[in-house]
């Protein structure tokens, strides 16, 4: 059985949607408050090969703390990743990871895909 694992921010509301459309659909996924426990250098470079997605693609461009790492449009994908690192609330939330793929659940439908 593919292992399924939600990158989830409680406080957000699709997140929410999202998680709660999983168990709609028979799933129990691994629930991982990315705020708490923020994902490290591997765990996020995986995540971006299975999303086939740069670091800039997941991050949330408009928080305060994008300007604070730094972070533009034409920064690398290095600075990107550690700034992701350092400030988890920049990454876009939710992400479903399975074993082989991942997906964003904006809108918490796109996750249906990895069912």
């Amino acid at each position: 059985m593919n292992t399924i694992t939600i990158y989830h921010n409680p406080r957000c509301s699709k997140s929410r949607q999202t998680l709660a459309l999983l168990e709609e659909n028979g799933v129990s996924p691994k629930v991982l408050e990315y705020l708490k426990s923020p994902v490290d250098k591997t765990t996020l470079k995986d995540m971006l090969d299975k999303l086939g997605m740069s670091a800039h693609e997941i991050v949330r461009t408009k928080e305060a703390e994008y300007a604070e790492a730094g972070l533009s449009a034409n920064s690398t994908e290095n600075e990107v990743i550690t700034a992701l690192i350092q400030y988890p609330k920049l990454l876009e939330r939710p992400i479903v990871v399975t074993d082989t793929h991942a997906a964003i659940g904006r809108p918490p439908e796109n996750v249906l895909a990895l069912l």
